[in-house]
């Protein structure tokens, strides 16, 4: 397991579920397309777990459409209009993490992002929260060959930041998170407060430790004794 970074140079964290509470306006989409089709709405709580699981894991539970259904890419691509328009308008970062990321600022560590949100959603979500400072990285599906779990865009992301991945930590609240973490050499936090599947665990990912709340995030990780 890898041991708490000696330096600390780095934090990278994942965006939906880690970074920014996004599953809002994922509920919001699910019903749209449910009532397109006729449905009812659904469970909220049930819609949120999901999220992480992005744009087809939610087609699927919408639709209750398996992946290979004829018209599975057409109400994947539609789920992503409806998304699209509303983007930004009620998703906001965790309780504590703009105070985190400017603790971080103030002792001279960067902060990133990588995820497996596509860079045409990423960007104009993040324009509209304008975190502050600003991250040094933003590593999108667009910008590597192999998505998470795959270490290829952690170890990207410590490229650009100019770190090595033993020196940095990732946040993910899902276990490709984790696993994408400890194949890239990082210590790995897992975010016990996102989206989390209701059979899942987040204690049996294999991070090298969980937070149940954001606004613990920065205890946490600057308070480490290292």
């Amino acid at each position: 397991m890898n041991s708490f970074p000696k330096p600390l140079k780095a934090v990278i964290f994942d965006l939906d579920g880690t970074l920014v509470d996004t599953a809002e306006e994922f509920i919001i989409v699910v019903q749209a397309l449910r009532a397109e089709h006729g449905l009812s709405s659904m469970n909220e709580d049930l819609i949120r777990s999901v999220v992480s699981s992005g744009a087809r894991a939610l087609v699927r539970l919408a639709l209750d459409m398996e992946f290979d259904h004829a018209e599975f890419e057409s109400n994947r691509l539609r789920l992503l209009q409806l998304y699209s328009e509303v983007l930004g308008s009620t998703a906001k970062a965790y309780p504590g993490i703009e105070d985190f990321i400017a603790a971080l600022e103030n002792q001279g560590i960067a902060w990133g992002i990588a995820t497996n949100k596509p860079r045409t959603y990423t960007v104009p979500l993040l324009k509209k929260l304008n975190l502050q400072p600003a991250p040094s990285c933003v590593v999108c599906p667009d910008d590597v060959s192999e998505t998470k779990p795959h270490p290829e865009a952690l170890l990207l992301s410590c490229e650009q930041i100019g770190c090595t991945p033993q020196q940095a930590i990732y946040v993910g609240d899902h276990q490709r998170d984790i696993e994408a973490g400890i194949r890239a050499g990082m210590y790995t936090v897992a975010a016990c407060y996102g989206y989390i599947e209701k059979d899942d665990n987040p204690r049996e990912w294999g991070a090298n430790t969980q937070v149940e709340c954001s606004s613990k995030l920065q205890h946490l990780i600057m308070e480490n004794p290292g």
